[in-house]
C-alpha cells in the first residue's frame, strides 16, 4: 500500500527513482526463493519515503535494488528517468559515488574510522569530484566544532548524522538508509530522526527502510511491504 501525505504543504512532484515489476530471487540448496515479487513504485523527487514492514518483508532487499547495489532478477529500475538495469557494474558504481548514497544500519560501516570528521566529509566529496564545505555541513548536521574529532569520539547517533552529511557532501540526488535507527539508543535515534526530517525539508529526497514507528510517522510517502510484495 502506498500513501502520500501532504502535511508539509508539498505539491505532487516527479519521481527520482522508479521500479517497474521488479522481482528478486535467490538460489538456495532447495531451489529458488523469491525475496521481492513484482513491485512497481515511484519515489518522489522530494520528501521522506519510507519502505515499511516487518522483518523479512523484503524492504531491505528492495532498498538495495533502489540504491543500485543489487540488480533485480526481473523488471526495471530508473534513476531520474534513465534506465539502470542494463548498465555495467562500473557505471553503477560511478552512480553510487555521485548520485545514489546508501547509509547502512551500523554507523561504523558508513565512515572511515581512522579519519577525522572533517576528512570523512572531504573524502566523500572528493570521490564525487566535489569540494566539501565542512563547517557549513557540520552546522547543518548539528555537529559544529567536531571537524577535528576522530570518528570513535562521536556517539552512534552522531556517526549516523555524519554519514548523512557524507551523502550531502557527495551531492547525491537521493539518499537511502537501511534501518538507520535500529542500532541506536532512544536519544541517538531522535538525533537521526531530526536529521532525516531536516533533509526532507531541504528538498533532498530520502528513502528509508524501517519498522520504527516514529520514523514511519514522519513519512511523506509510505509503501507497506508484506512477504516481498506491496500490501494491498
Amino acid at each position: 500500500m502506498a500513501e502520500r501525505h501532504e502535511g508539509r504543504g508539498t505539491a505532487v512532484v516527479e519521481h527520482v527513482l522508479r521500479l517497474r515489476e521488479v522481482g528478486v530471487d535467490y538460489p538456495t540448496p532447495a531451489g529458488s526463493v523469491t525475496a521481492v515479487s513484482d513491485v512497481s513504485l515511484d519515489v518522489p523527487a522530494r520528501g521522506l519515503t519510507v519502505l515499511a514492514g516487518p522483518s523479512g518483508s523484503g524492504k531491505s532487499t528492495l532498498l538495495r535494488v533502489l540504491s543500485l547495489v543489487e540488480r533485480p532478477t526481473r523488471g526495471g529500475v530508473e534513476l531520474r528517468g534513465a534506465g539502470t538495469t542494463g548498465l555495467s557494474s562500473k557505471a553503477r558504481r560511478a552512480l553510487r559515488r555521485t548520485d545514489v548514497a546508501l547509509v547502512f544500519q551500523n554507523p561504523a560501516d558508513n565512515l572511515i574510522g581512522h579519519l577525522t570528521v572533517g576528512d570523512n566529509l572531504r573524502a566523500a566529496a572528493q570521490a564525487a569530484g566535489r569540494t566539501a564545505r565542512v563547517d557549513d555541513l557540520l552546522a547543518r548536521l548539528g555537529l559544529p566544532g567536531t571537524a577535528a574529532w576522530r570518528v570513535p569520539a562521536l556517539s552512534g547517533g552522531q556517526q549516523q548524522r555524519l554519514a548523512f552529511g557524507c551523502a550531502l557532501a557527495r551531492g547525491a540526488s537521493v539518499v537511502l538508509a537501511d534501518e538507520p535507527t535500529s542500532q541506536l539508543d532512544a536519544v541517538s535515534a531522535d538525533l537521526v530522526l531530526e536529521t532525516l526530517a531536516d533533509l526532507a525539508r531541504q528538498d533532498v529526497p530520502v528513502v528509508v527502510a524501517s519498522h520504527d514507528p516514529r520514523l514511519v510517522a514522519l513519512a511523506d510517502t509510505r509503501f507497506d511491504l508484506r512477504n516481498g510484495a506491496l500490501a494491498a
